[in-house]
Order: structure tokens, then C-alpha cells, then sequence
């Protein structure tokens, strides 16, 4: 493992964006060849989420493997308990998780679905989110379409 310094690590973090990364935009461009209209951003529901389908209620989270904590406790913990910081850092990154789901209960609460794609999973496995995303868009239209049959 690299050890960089304080003045490295603080240009390394300082760099680091909180929308429009790469995986976002490989994900929306996924969405945008398909056919999919979206909203990025969207300050409206709790989180922000970084892609709205708003027709279809759906809210999509792009989650960074490290801040929001991918394979926590059987590799990132540990891995960070014999870090630099471990406090700092472990404090974090369970508080970013804890917010998450208290974010995706107030979406679901609010009538939304959820999805959360893995930064690892977007960069290798574009086409497989953008079908788990299809596959929300598929329920969303069957549960609609039931309604009204109900409703008749």
C-alpha cells in the first residue's frame, strides 16, 4: 500500500467530486443511449440522489466503494482499523452509510424505489445496471397498469 503524505493525501481528497464523477456519467450516458430521460441531482428528495427517472419514481445513488463502504466489514474496516486515522475515518464512513438508509426509508416512504449501484459495478457492469434499472421501470409499469385495471 502507498503512503502519501499529508500535503499528497490533502491534494487526493481535495480533488474529489461529489457529482458529475465518472461513473455517473457513464451510467447516465448508459441511460441517455437507451432511450431514458433523467434528472441528475435532484435536490427535491432526501439525498440527492445522483439520477431521477421522475416518471417513473425512481431515484438512483452512484456509491463511491470507499466513502460509502463497500465490503465493510470483511475488507474496508479492518483495512482502515491498521490505517492512518482509523477513528476519523471509521466514524465517517459508517455515519455515510447510516444516512443512506435513512435516506432510502424516507424515499420509500414517499412512494419512490431505490437502487444503488456499487462505483466497482458501474465501471465493469454498465449494461447489467442499466438492466437492474429496466427491471424497476418494468415492476413500476406492471404495478401502474394493475391499478387501473383495479380501479375499473
Amino acid at each position: 500500500m502507498d503512503v502519501l503524505t499529508p500535503k499528497q493525501r490533502h491534494k487526493a481528497m481535495k480533488n474529489i467530486k461529489s457529482k458529475d464523477t465518472s461513473i455517473e456519467i457513464r451510467l447516465r450516458k448508459a441511460l441517455w443511449h437507451k432511450g431514458y430521460r433523467y434528472r441528475k441531482n435532484y435536490k427535491d428528495l432526501p439525498g440527492k440522489p445522483d439520477i431521477v427517472l421522475t416518471k417513473y419514481k425512481i431515484a438512483i445513488f452512484c456509491d463511491g466503494d470507499f466513502f460509502h463502504g463497500k465490503d465493510w466489514y470483511q475488507v474496508l474496516k479492518p483495512k482502515l482499523e491498521k490505517g492512518s486515522n482509523p477513528e476519523y475515518w471509521i466514524k465517517k464512513i459508517e455515519r455515510n452509510k447510516q444516512r443512506d438508509v435513512e435516506n432510502d426509508k424516507t424515499l420509500l416512504f414517499l412512494g419512490w424505489s431505490v437502487i444503488h449501484f456499487w462505483e466497482s459495478d458501474i465501471h465493469k457492469h454498465v449494461e447489467e445496471c442499466i438492466k437492474v434499472i429496466e427491471e424497476c421501470i418494468f415492476d413500476q409499469i406492471i404495478c401502474e397498469h394493475q391499478v387501473v385495471e383495479d380501479q375499473e
